[in-house]
C-alpha cells in the first residue's frame, strides 16, 4: 500500500487529513503499523486537552510492543475514536481510515509545514538502509 497523496505526514509516523471544517484528523501509517504488527489496544487523548506539537498523545499496543503517537501539531483535541475501543486491530487493516484522534490545530500554517508524501517517503526509505 502507498502512502496516500492528499495527507500530509511526520517523521514519527502519523498522518493527518485536513477535514473540511478545519479540523484534522490524525491516525498511524502503514509504515508504522506494519513495524507493530497487530493491534490489541489504543489510548486516545480526552476530548478538549490542549496539546503542543510533538508531544505524546495516545498510544497504541500491539503484541509486539506499545508506541506512542504524538501531536503532529499544537491544537485542541475534539474527538477520539471509540470505535478503536472495541475494534484496534482496525488500524491494521485500513491504517489511513482508522483515526485515533481528532483536533483543532491552534495554526493551520503548521498544518501546511508536515511533510508531504514524497518528503515522508524519504524518511522510510531512510530508517530501511
Amino acid at each position: 500500500m502507498s502512502n496516500p497523496s492528499n495527507l500530509k505526514y511526520t517523521a514519527s509516523h502519523e498522518w493527518v487529513k485536513v477535514e473540511a471544517d478545519g479540523t484534522i484528523s490524525v491516525g498511524i501509517t502503514q509504515h508504522a503499523q506494519e513495524l507493530l504488527g497487530d493491534m490489541v489496544f489504543v489510548e486516545a487523548p480526552e476530548i478538549g486537552r490542549a496539546l503542543k506539537a510533538k508531544e505524546e498523545s495516545a498510544v497504541v499496543e500491539s503484541v509486539k510492543a506499545a508506541a506512542d503517537v504524538y501531536a503532529p501539531v499544537s491544537g485542541t483535541v475534539t474527538a477520539a475514536n471509540g470505535d478503536l475501543d472495541a475494534s484496534p486491530e482496525s488500524i491494521n487493516s485500513d491504517p489511513y481510515g482508522a483515526w485515533i484522534f481528532k483536533m483543532k490545530p491552534d495554526n493551520a500554517a503548521d498544518v501546511a509545514a508536515l511533510l508531504d508524501v514524497a518528503a515522508y517517503q524519504a524518511v522510510v526509505d531512510s530508517e530501511a538502509h
